[in-house]
């Protein structure tokens, strides 16, 4: 049974039903009845002409479409494979204008009587009879078979940005995490000579974030209320390296979000490590940084405000333009298309983040 229908796909065999019952639509109403049809189709020898449009029209079809297409048309032999197809056509046309005079010396009529034309006026047959269904066949099976390899190729391309987008999604991933660590034990390295105590806290707390990000984040998208918890071990272990007398800081997240609200991972702690990184820290100056983080049912809201060190101008290649906010700005654009507003305002004393998410 398996052979069988291996046998079946390979040549195809399966379509032959089709043009069958193609055939079977037209003769039924030329003869105005299925009755009728059924008729002659079995009991009658007049039926060898319909025979002859389903075999001939279907070899000058598959020839077309397995051999003429494939090493003319898609090789863009295309003047050569015009002409070929025009021959095959007409050779498909002559044979089963053929199949008229053969049917009508089957049924011993004469072929005036069978058709009500004389025998010699063959180009009526071919050009006004047979001619127009041939091309109708040729053309409906060549819609049929590019239309097919038009929605597969559409399919291959969607699959390829699909794979595209994931491997483009995971490479970005890979560039924000080491770039947090790097900035986080930085911090840390920090913090030993001054206070080990704080320093050790800051090690577990890094610990417990470490094996967040290196076990629990793997998916494409994870628990927000875990990203939430991510954040607060971040916020806290940032504090710790700043001057809490010189630097005015404002932490405040509300999460009304809906018990197992996904995000995606990493997409929020660019901004406020950016945020850490580049507050101004100098004694003297207005150094504050602001943080507001509002979740709800329907998406969050992030604002971010700091201080920054004065700088002579602004322009793309300020610290706050680096690799971090470069590849959130993009993850964003490939997660949340057309479901995030991102402001972003660079000031000469100060850097603000607007950034608002749909679900």
């Amino acid at each position: 049974m398996n052979r069988l229908t291996g046998l079946i796909i390979k040549y195809k065999l399966y379509h032959i039903p089709f043009w069958l019952g193609y055939h079977l639509i037209w003769l039924t109403i030329n003869i105005g009845s299925l009755s009728k049809a059924h008729q002659y189709l079995f009991f009658t020898l007049a039926s060898v002409k319909f025979y002859s449009y389903v075999v001939f029209q279907i070899i000058a079809v598959y020839f077309n479409l397995y051999y003429l297409i494939p090493k003319l048309l898609y090789t863009g032999r295309y003047k050569t494979y015009l002409v070929s197809v025009l021959l095959v056509t007409f050779l498909c046309t002559a044979c089963i204008s053929g199949g008229y005079y053969l049917a009508a010396f089957l049924t011993s009529k004469s072929f005036e009587d069978s058709y009500g034309i004389p025998p010699s006026q063959f180009w009526t047959v071919f050009c006004v009879w047979v001619l127009p269904s041939t091309l109708g066949a040729m053309t409906l099976a060549m819609s049929i078979k590019l239309g097919k390899n038009w929605l597969e190729a559409e399919k291959r391309r969607h699959r390829l940005e699909t794979e595209k987008l994931e491997t483009e999604l995971k490479y970005l991933k890979a560039q924000i995490n080491p770039h947090f660590l790097f900035n986080t034990i930085n911090s840390i390295f920090a913090l030993i000579p001054r206070n080990p105590v704080l320093a050790s806290e800051s090690l577990a707390t890094f610990s417990s974030m470490l094996r967040y990000q290196l076990y629990e984040c793997n998916d494409t998208m994870i628990d927000f209320d875990k990203e939430l918890e991510f954040i607060n071990n971040f916020i806290d272990l940032e504090k710790l390296r700043l001057d809490a007398n010189s630097t005015q800081m404002h932490f405040e997240i509300q999460n009304e979000a809906r018990s197992g609200q996904t995000i995606a991972p990493f997409i929020l702690i660019p901004f406020i490590e950016n945020a850490f990184k580049h507050v101004s820290k100098g004694k003297g100056n207005a150094n504050f940084i602001q943080l507001d983080l509002i979740a709800d049912t329907e998406g969050l809201t992030l604002n971010i405000v700091n201080s920054v060190k004065k700088v002579p101008a602004l322009s793309d290649t300020t610290v706050h333009s680096g690799i971090g906010l470069t590849n959130v700005k993009r993850r964003l654009n490939l997660m949340y298309p057309e479901k995030h507003a991102l402001d972003i305002e660079e000031l000469e004393e100060s850097f603000t983040v607007k950034l608002k998410m749909i679900w």
